[in-house]
Parts: C-alpha cells; structure tokens; sequence
C-alpha cells in the first residue's frame, strides 16, 4: 500500500513537472534532473518531501528566473543495481542534466562512476561515508562527511580522560568508511581501540547477544556505536538486555543515527537512556521554523502511515541542494544536448553502459560549486566538492528525549568544547559521575600479568617450568609484593601469570601491556620517560638509581706521599702562604719595638719561620693568637685524618663516569636493560658496552679486567652486595637517580589509583620491606662500610676557606693599623722625605733605613744619660744621629761643597740637638746667605755616612 502511494505521488510530481514545463516551454529553459532515492526507506520519503517543497518554494520566491529544474523520481529499492539502473536510464533515455543521489554511499560509489563518464554532476545528500570523496570531480557532497564528527567524538573521549575505546558498527561501505578516520584520531591521543565489534545488517538476535557478552567480559566500557537507524533498532533493546546499558557503560553514537533519533520506536528509545550523541548543529531561524511547519504537513500527507517524524538534517541538505542546483541552473542560463560516444574502438564491447556526453553538465557542476547562499542549514558552501565544516551537537538521552549538553566547533580543539565542559550528562543506569571507562569483569577473564622470563636474579622474579606439564611456576619478591598489594584492594582480582623473553629489552614487555596483549606486567621494570609514553606506573615499590660497581683497591699507607694524603695540595699550599704572611707581618709589627726581632740582616729571614717567645706589642700578640688557632685546627685535622687513613680500610677513589667514557675503559651492564641507552649518553661507545646476565658473570668480568665498571639499577646492586662472597670485593657508587621500580598497567586502567594506595598501606605497614629483606642483607655488618667512608676522607681546601678568611684578614687588619701608626707618628720625616729631589731608591733606602732604627719610645737609653732619657743611638747611627738630628738623603749634585750651605733656621731651631742638615739650591749659596759651616772634609764624611 505504501510503495503504491509513492508511486502515485511520483507520477503525480511528474505530471506537475511535465505540465509546469509544457506552459513554460515559450519563455523558460527547462533542466532535466533524476532523483534517485529508496521509496521504503525513512531517509527517501524525507529526501522527496523536501525536494518537492523545495521547488514549490524556490520558483515562488524567483518566479521571474527563466529555467526551470525537472525532476524524474527513480526507486532504488534500497539496492545499489537497481540505483545504478535508474543512473542508466535517466543518462541514457532522458538524459539528464545532473543526479540527486543515490541515497546510501554503496550506492553512489557505483552511481559516481557512470556520472563521471557522462560528464554528469552526481549530487547526494544522503550519502555521508568519507570513501566517497574525492574518487571523482563529478560527485558533490552536500550532506556532512562523517569525517566532520570524528574530532567531536574523539573529544568528547579525550575530555572524559578515557583511554581505551571499543568500536561497534555495521558491516556496510556505510559503517567501514569512517573507522579508519576513527583510529587514527584516537591514536593522536593514546587511546587504544581494545576490540572492533562487527555486525552485518542481516545479524539476528542471537549473534548480537553473542557479540555483547564477550564484550562485556572485556575491561574496556566506552563504546562508540556507528549504524544504521535500521540496525539500531535491533541492537541496543539487546543492549539493554545483557545488562549493559547500566552504570559504569558509557555509548557515544554517530550523527547517522542521532539524527533520526524521533523516527526511532519507544521501545529502542527507551534501551538508550543515557547515550551521548552527536549531531549537526542546525541553526534556529524565522525561516526553518516556517519551512518545517509546511515541511511537516506535506510529508504526512503523502506518509500516513508515519505518525510523527522530523525534518531532521537530512531533510534540509535535500532542500538547500535543490536552491544550490537551481541557482547554478539560472547562472548558466542554457543547455545544450548529449554529444554521443566514439564506440567504434571496441566493436566487441556491449552499449550497456555507454551513455552519451552531457555538454551541460560541467557548466552546471562548476556553477554550483561557486553557488554560496544562506540555506536552511546555515551557511550554504562546497569546499572541494563538499559540505563546508559546521559545528555540531552534543546530545544526551533522558526521558526519552534528546538534551543538548554541549556544543563543539570546527575551530575548538579536539581536547575542549565551545561551552568549555559538557553540562549535566546523565548516564546509563541514572548515574550523574562520568563512568571510568575501565573496569575489572567480575565474571570475565583472569587479569593476564606479564612477567620477564630472564635468568639472572632468581630473588626477583624466578620463573621455573614443570617437567610433566610445562606449567609456568612463578616466584620471587615481586611477585609476592604484587600478590600482597591485590590481596589488599577492596575487590577480588583473578591473576594469570604469562612468561615472555625479555632478553633483548623489558621495553617489549611494556608494549604488550599497551597492545592489550596483557592486563599487567610485573617485575624489576624501571620507570622511564619512553615506557610512560603509552603506559601507566603504579607508585614505586623500590628505590630507583643506576648504581656503578668497581673493584676495591686500597691505599698503600707505606707509599713516599702518603703522609701528604690527609690534605689536598690546595690546601697544603695555602696553609703554607698564611704561615709565611703571617710571620712576615710579625717582624715588621716588632721589629722596631722587640729586642728579639733585631739583628743582621741574615737572622731576619728566620725571624718569619720562627715566632720568639717573648711579643711586646699587642697587635703583635693578637696576629698570634689567631693563628694559633688556626695552627691547633689544622694539627687536629691533619692527625684525624692521618689516623683514619692508617687504621681503617683506606679505599682508592673511583673512576669517575667521564673519565672511563673518555679512556676508553669497556663497561658493563645487564642484558637488556635500558642501562644501555644511558651509557651511550655518558660518550661510551657500543663495542665498549658489555651485556652480562647473572652476578656471577659480574664477578668473572670484573676480577679479570674485562670490564672498568659495573652499571645496574640500585636494587641489582644492594642484591649483589648482599652475598658475603662479593661484599668486600666490591665497592657501590650511586651514578645516576632514577625513579624505581613499579607494576605496569594499560593508560587510564582504574586499577592504577587501587594499586597504588594498596602499596602506599603496604609500604607503611613494612610489609614491602619485610618481603625485600628475605632475599637482601645489609653490606659490611661489621663496621666496614664506615671504615671504608673514612679511608676515603681527603680535606680539601672549601673546609677551611671561612677560617682562612677570617685569619687573613684580622692579620692584615693589624698590619695596616701598625703602618699607619708608624706614617702618622714620623709624618714630619715621611713629607720632607717626598719633598726632597732625590731619586726615588734613595728615597726608599732613607725609609728602610728609618725603619730599621730602634722606636724611641720603646727602648730606654742607659749609656748616654740623657735628662729625658727617651733617646739611644744606633749602633750603626752616626754623629748626627747621636745629637737627634736625621740624616736625609740629598742627590749628588746637592753632595759638592759649592752647592752646601746652612740654611737660617728659627731661634728655636738654633739647638745643637735640634740642627738638621738639609740639602739646598745653588741659589741659596750667595755670599750674603752663607754661613759657617762644616769642612768640606767633614761634609764629605757625613755625605758617605748618610749614604
């Protein structure tokens, strides 16, 4: 009875068409266009409905334009031969100007061929598979390509922080053509396509169900469904039905499907509460409320059956691609007829296919690609031969209806929404909280945990077969700490222990956990930048490092420079320095004031390497003091260190790092450990890396000189330490910081945060400890770690540098106080030193001189019996000095008697101990100025004396 309707309402649009064409055949020029849609299907009643009211809507609006669109309906019955033989007659006996359609995208892969032959523009606004697009410049899209909601859907998983996803979709060129652009996008953000769940549009009831029960013994719960209307209405009531539409599921469904979400039954309805969708966005407008309305009227009347149904996106593409079609018709403005095919190079071949050239074709498809207006849908625009971007919705099922919850735009990021966070989602089972994603089955399978089928360190992880069954038998402290820690989760977790080699790297076992291969790994597995690139770590279950072993040697204590040990040279020289300056400021303090600091020159030297007993001065006395303390401290520190050093275990230095690298020393590690990497960093060179697997084959290679170094992670090292055997012929140096050991799960698995509160509840009950200690003992229980710290004591010179400091600078402080007490005192002679014209080295020979004199003040004169008594000559002072005059150095040409004269001095100056002998100018040697004064002889003789 339906297809009977339609065909009347087909032959009914024909003959409205043909008459429409015959009264307007004078002034208008007709377009002949075919429509291929399914007559049964919802899409092709809503497609027809539009285009009818398109054209009704478009010649009122424009009713003075001179051509006019003529559409001939062809029923595809839902089978892509029959569409493309409806794209066969309409090329071929009506020749058309253009195709709108076919409806699904099976169909218009084979349609788009023969449109392409014939020069014909293929025009659908239904099929959305992204295949299609570009395999010819004669197929336009003026639906939204499924690869415009691909980043919405990744989206709305990445802002959920979900990080593995199931794929459900129908077994149609429909439900393949977007997977691919699926998978790519999930992995642009590390979420893992766990499981693709395949369902042919044929597949009963029972195969559904089957399908949904392995998937719910799987750990994944994100599932994002791409089907057909028609499908859906079978799968999810199975949904509901195996107890998977609940809380803790989370399904995000297409656009296909969302947009036809009101033609769906109640009962499908209702086996969807608490879906997320997407869908285009259509803008509200005085002008689509309007045109739905008539829309609505008209698809009743020629669908009674249909009760209630919506325009949806469909239905308004179909409408702006007839106004696109006719305003590209009334662009060109003319047609012109088919030009037939050259047949004759293939008389064998058949005329089935073959279909004339339209001629108005590529004008008409290069008008319509120009063609840019504002359409029901919004914005009207092909982008190389495509629908341009538009936003879509994020739609929610609850109460049987949809709710908008956010909104995402092309130009928005994958990562976020417009609306910054989606609003007020409710989920399956009524639930408010986002569902995590993953969870453990509870009737599923046994939670697959790799572990490093490895010899070499039995007291981690040993794994041993059993000779009659070939069972796996696993032991070792991680794997009892890995029981421990699941044992203390809040629910049952069912393990499996799955051996793999692991000898060329533990990477390969991280890379089975990221392909789902495993649910877990555990083992010694370091954490490092590179694994936690695709997988999780739990917290840390043992200290990370990189430890380096190397061969005791021991210090000769009988060796020549031993006894220089205790201190670096830096500090040996500088300690030397401070000695001598500090003598060095002592006998310029005393020298003109102590007794003991007098004497030939000879003795002076001595005088700075040796301190006498007996100090005068008190600044003298406080440069003593200070360094006598720094005299006890160093003493001190020099016997402590020479003890240790003579006592205890006196171990040599280690090689540094750099220094092996750069010597070109061969260097070892454990077999596939990522060690290797590491070491190829420091400079050393692949043939200088050596793999061992067991302590044993440690012990060999470093007793024989094969290798300089040891490196392992700090666990290997403490285990291999502990054995008695090896404890005292091998030394540990931390080398590099790491951040441990830890178990290995897929990223974003919920059991990350439970495991890894279990071990922070183990680690303080010292339950991990206790575990750990089975196997390893502390080194060097007997003291000989501690001996072997103090054998390596050298003190260096940083220990001492604020003493030295302090020492130095009170020492100098007392030096600049003495000679500025000593310029200040004898200013009179220092300026009539400076003021004179002799040479400077005369000038610093009359001040040595005049400081090598004894200080009048401090040092009391018994042979001269002076009144004052303040006063007493120098052995070596001549008969100036012993009448209190100075002596001052005058140049050789003041020496000669014709320029010596006396020069008038004041009454108070006229005393015989006051004279003072000062060199003058040949100016002052007149004869009204010369006086009496000594012989040339005796002027001579004081000259040398002076000198």
């Amino acid at each position: 009875m339906e297809k009977h309707l339609f065909r009347i309402f087909c032959l009914s649009l024909l003959l409205v068409a043909l008459f429409a064409s015959f009264s307007d055949a004078q002034t208008n020029t007709t377009f002949q266009v075919g429509v291929i849609l399914d007559a049964d299907s919802l899409v092709g009643r809503i497609g027809l409905t539009s285009l009818s009211l398109a054209r009704s809507d478009f010649y009122t609006v424009n009713a003075n334009y001179s051509t006019r669109l003529v559409l001939h309906v062809r029923d595809s019955g839902g089978q892509v031969t029959s569409a493309a033989a409806s794209a066969l007659n309409l090329l071929k006996d009506v020749e058309v100007d253009a195709i709108i359609g076919p409806q699904t995208s099976a169909q218009a892969n084979f349609v788009i061929g023969l449109g392409d032959a014939a020069k014909v523009p293929v025009i659908s606004c239904s099929a959305t598979s992204p295949a299609l697009h570009p395999q010819t410049p004669y197929f336009v899209q003026t639906a939204l390509s499924d690869a415009a909601q691909v980043d919405a859907i990744v989206a709305i998983v990445n802002y959920f922080q979900w990080h593995q996803v199931v794929f459900v979709y129908e077994d149609t060129y429909y439900g393949n053509g977007i997977i691919p652009y699926l998978s790519n996008a999930f992995q642009q953000i590390n979420a893992r396509v766990s499981y693709r769940c395949v369902i042919p549009l044929s597949a009963t009831d029972d195969f559904i169900l089957r399908e949904l029960y392995k998937m719910k013994t799987m750990q994944t719960r994100v599932f994002v469904v791409h089907t057909s209307s028609t499908l859906a209405s079978k799968f999810f009531p199975k949904v509901k039905e195996a107890g998977m539409m609940s809380e803790g599921y989370a399904w995000i469904i297409t656009s296909g499907l969302m947009d036809l979400f009101h033609s769906l039954e109640s009962r499908v309805v209702d086996s969807m509460q608490g879906v997320l969708g997407v869908k285009p966005l259509i803008p509200e407008s005085k002008e689509l409320r309007s045109t739905s309305l008539k829309w609505k009227q008209r698809f009743l009347q020629n669908n009674r059956s249909i009760s209630q149904t919506e325009m949806s996106a469909y239905g308004v593409w179909a409408y702006d691609t007839f106004w696109a079609l006719a305003m590209a018709a009334e662009g060109i403005g003319f047609k012109e007829a088919y030009s037939l095919q050259n047949t004759s190079d293939d008389s064998n071949s058949t005329n089935m296919f073959i279909t004339g050239i339209s001629q108005t074709g590529p004008k008409l498809l290069a008008a319509m690609l120009e063609a840019k207006f504002q359409g029901l849908g919004g914005r009207f625009r092909l982008i190389n031969g495509q629908l341009g971007p538009s936003s879509l919705q994020i739609v929610n099922v609850a109460d049987n209806r949809l709710r908008e919850v956010g909104v995402w735009t092309p130009s928005t990021t994958s990562s976020s929404f417009s609306s910054e966070r989606l609003k007020g989602v409710i989920w399956p089972g009524e639930s408010t909280g986002a569902p995590k994603g993953w969870e453990i089955p509870v009737s599923g399978k046994k939670l697959r945990v790799g572990v490093p089928e490895k010899a070499g360190f039995p007291e981690f992880v040993n794994v041993q077969y059993d000779p009659q069954t070939n069972a796996p038998k696993i032991t070792g402290n991680y794997i009892d700490i890995f029981e421990s820690v699941i044992a203390a989760l809040p629910y049952a977790v069912r393990c499996e222990y799955v051996p793999l080699d692991t000898r060329d790297s533990y990477d390969d076992l991280s890379y089975q956990v990221f392909n789902g291969n495993f649910g877990a790994a555990v083992g010694d597995i370091t954490i490092t930048l590179n694994r936690s690139q695709y997988v999780d770590f739990t917290l840390p279950i043992e200290e990370g490092g990189i430890a380096r072993l190397q061969k005791i040697d021991y210090e000769n204590p009988n060796g020549q420079n031993f006894f220089l040990m205790p201190f670096t040279t830096e500090l040996w020289l500088t300690a030397i320095a401070l000695f001598m300056f500090t003598g060095l400021v002592l006998w310029i303090i005393e020298h003109r004031l102590n007794e003991a600091f007098r004497g030939p020159p000879s003795e002076h030297v001595g005088l700075i390497f040796y301190i006498p007993f007996i100090i005068v001065s008190n600044l003298a006395r406080t440069v003593v003091v200070v360094w006598l303390l720094v005299v006890l401290i160093l003493s001190s520190s020099y016997t402590a260190s020479l003890s240790a050093r003579l006592t205890a275990w006196g171990l040599k230095k280690s090689d540094e790092e750099k220094s092996l690298a750069s010597e070109g020393h061969s260097v070892g590690c454990r077999e596939g450990s990522f060690i290797v990497s590491y070491l190829k960093t420091l400079g050393f060179d692949d043939t200088k890396i050596k793999r061992y697997k067991n302590p044993h084959d440690f012990d060999d290679a470093l007793s024989n000189g094969s290798i300089k170094a040891m490196f392992v992670t700090t666990a290997y090292s403490n285990l291999f330490l502990s054995n008695a055997k090896y404890c005292k012929k091998y030394m540990k140096a931390v080398s590099h910081h790491s951040s441990g050991s830890a178990f290995v799960f897929p990223r974003g698995s919920p059991l990350i945060a439970d495991v890894s509160r279990a071990i922070i509840q183990l680690t303080d009950s010292g339950r991990i400890s206790e575990i750990m200690s089975r196997q390893i003992k502390p080194c060097h229980e007997d003291g000989l770690e501690l001996s072997e710290y103090a054998g390596k004591i050298t003190i260096k010179l940083e220990s001492f540098k604020i003493l030295f400091a302090i020492t130095g600078g009170i020492t100098a402080t007392c030096l600049v106080a003495f000679l500025a007490s000593y310029l200040y005192e004898n200013r009179d002679f220092v300026q009539r030193i400076s003021n004179s014209g002799a040479t400077t080295w005369s000038k610093i020979r009359a001040m040595c001189r005049h400081f090598d004199q004894r200080d009048p003040k401090s040092f009391r004169s018994s042979r001269r019996g002076n009144e004052d008594g303040d006063l007493i000559a120098s052995p070596t002072s001549n008969t100036y000095a012993d009448r209190g005059s100075t002596v001052v150095p005058v140049s050789p040409e003041q020496a000669t008697t014709e320029n010596r004269a006396v020069v008038p001095v004041s009454p108070e100056q006229t005393t015989t101990e006051n004279r003072v002998v000062v060199p003058v100018s040949p100016e002052q040697t007149t004869a009204e100025n010369r006086a009496v004064g000594p012989s040339s002889d005796n002027s001579t003789a004081a000259a040398e004396q002076a000198r």
